[in-house]
């Protein structure tokens, strides 16, 4: 005897839907399929790696390599059009997925609040292409004029700005040595418009990592809002910085997905929820989307997905859902070489440890998705430098 089984379309191929289909696949009360707009996922707390040098295959994991042999519909869209009466999502390509629950799990866009130049001339970090085109640019002035951007700039002091930040100046060294460039002074600045550097965290962890980027030489210029860019200036706090290499991590918003389809927003602007972490009838939205207290952490879109697939499966045993609890993560922020911040409820640790919890986590992160022999490739891979630029190849394997 077959019963017919649970459609479940899940929106976005990052921590939280990649998680949800994992929970749900090989169940047979369901048929999962999951849509996303990119073959890989973004492993997003290593794309500052990337950046700098590491290697790709750390912060991109391939999504037929994670649902290898298991029951899953991996689809490759983007989702534009809902209709709630119907039960479907429509893509930019005007293919329709029908559903009888959804769980969407899009995640956040850039947003540089209409600061003129921005968009224009500021490099990025949220994507693996973003990360690349910014690794190539470091490498082009050095090649091309022989000598490094006196001034990078950074814009956000929270997490990836701050792990960007830590990182470029051991990279800029490491690559103006590999072109035999010696005693060239290096400017690293770091704009914040807040008066402190993580400003959602305790003031010890801020002064810390305060403490910390300047003693990699990283100037903070705190308190000051950007107002503009052009080809080779930022104009922050009103003041000018001359760059030609300016990086962009300051803001994000809700997925347009969301406003264009008429969802409720929350006063954060993210979707409201339920105790449920349903939306509307049948209708959920985990992760960095939701209206949660603890919203934008891997660890809460991880925590989410899991949460709504157990409500899933207890519905199609009849039993009733559970309500959400949010739970509190642990904060862990690399700043340079074999360093972290760390915020595990009341403990708070600097330094090496800091750094080891840290690799541990990153390990964790990869095993959420993949067997353990595989997670370990990805995890060595971070420590990996991957040099794709001739000179830089030549010296460093000889």
């Amino acid at each position: 005897m077959s019963e017919s089984k649970t459609k479940i379309l899940i929106l976005g191929g990052g921590f939280g839907g990649i998680k949800a289909a994992l929970e749900l696949a090989d169940n047979p009360a369901f048929a999962v399929t999951l849509l996303s707009n990119e073959d890989s996922f973004r492993y997003y707390p290593t794309l500052y790696h990337a950046a700098t040098g590491g290697r790709m295959t750390a912060s991109s994991i391939p999504l037929a390599e994670i649902f290898k042999g298991r029951k899953i519909t991996v689809e490759k869209g983007t989702a534009k059009k809902l209709d709630r009466q119907a039960k479907k999502v429509t893509t930019a390509a005007g293919k329709d997925y029908s559903y009888d629950k959804l769980v969407v799990a899009l995640g956040v866009v850039t947003n540089y609040f209409g600061i003129k130049g921005l968009k224009e001339y500021s490099y990025g970090i949220k994507s693996q292409a973003e990360a690349k085109e910014l690794r190539d640019h470091i490498h082009k002035l050095i090649l091309d004029e022989g000598k490094p951007d006196q001034n990078y700039v950074v814009i956000g002091g929270g997490p990836t700005g701050v792990e960007l930040a830590g990182a470029l100046p051991s990279y800029i060294r490491r690559i103006m040595k590999m072109h035999k460039l010696h005693d060239k002074k290096l400017h690293i600045e770091l704009v914040e418009a807040a008066p402190r550097l993580m400003p959602r965290m305790p003031r010890d962890y801020s002064k810390a990592v305060a403490g910390r980027l300047r003693n990699l030489g990283v100037t903070l210029h705190l308190n000051q809002a950007v107002q503009a860019e052009t080809v080779d200036t930022l104009q922050a706090g009103g003041h000018s910085i001359k760059s030609h290499t300016v990086v962009w991590t300051a803001g994000v918003t809700n997925h347009p997905f969301f406003d264009n389809n008429k969802f409720a927003f929350g006063e954060h602007g993210k979707v409201k929820v339920d105790d449920h972490l349903e939306a509307e009838l049948d209708i959920f939205v985990i992760g960095d989307n939701a209206d949660t207290p603890f919203s934008g952490m891997a660890q809460t879109a991880l925590y989410d997905a899991q949460f709504v697939a157990a409500n899933l499966k207890r519905a199609v045993n009849g039993a009733g859902p559970r309500s959400y609890r949010p739970k509190k993560p642990i904060y862990v922020t690399p700043v340079g070489p074999d360093w972290a911040a760390v915020v595990w409820n009341r403990v708070h640790l600097y330094g090496w440890v800091g750094g080891l919890l840290r690799s541990a986590a990153d390990f964790v992160g990869y095993r959420d998705y993949e067997p353990w022999w595989t997670a370990s490739q990805h995890w060595v891979a971070e420590y990996e430098a991957e040099n794709n630029c001739p000179v830089c190849s030549g010296q460093s394997s000889a």
